[in-house]
């Protein structure tokens, strides 16, 4: 069963900031937890609704942040970045 994807604002906003050879290495994990959204792993305590996945890009690891509604067959993605300072600005 084929997801949908939806972007945040936040997402958006994020992505477009990125390089192309970086944002190309995005689009791949994108498909990747649209194919299978159990590929993340689920946050707990205030993030317990979100699931990151961890991957590489030019040497440096981003973290791709997306929540899954089941009933809806629906992955929205939260927000993208570098390990630094990523959980304490989705949480504001």
């Amino acid at each position: 069963m084929k997801y949908s994807i939806q972007q945040s604002r936040r997402f958006a906003r994020q992505y477009k900031k990125l390089h192309d050879n970086v944002a190309s290495d995005i689009d791949e994990a994108v498909e990747l937890v649209g194919e299978c959204p159990s590929i993340g792993e689920r946050k707990k305590g205030d993030l317990a609704d979100l699931f990151v996945y961890k991957f590489r890009s030019q040497g440096q690891l981003y973290l791709l942040g997306y929540t899954v509604e089941e009933e809806v067959l629906l992955i929205y993605l939260e927000a993208i970045g570098s390990h630094e300072n990523f959980y304490r600005d989705l949480k504001h």
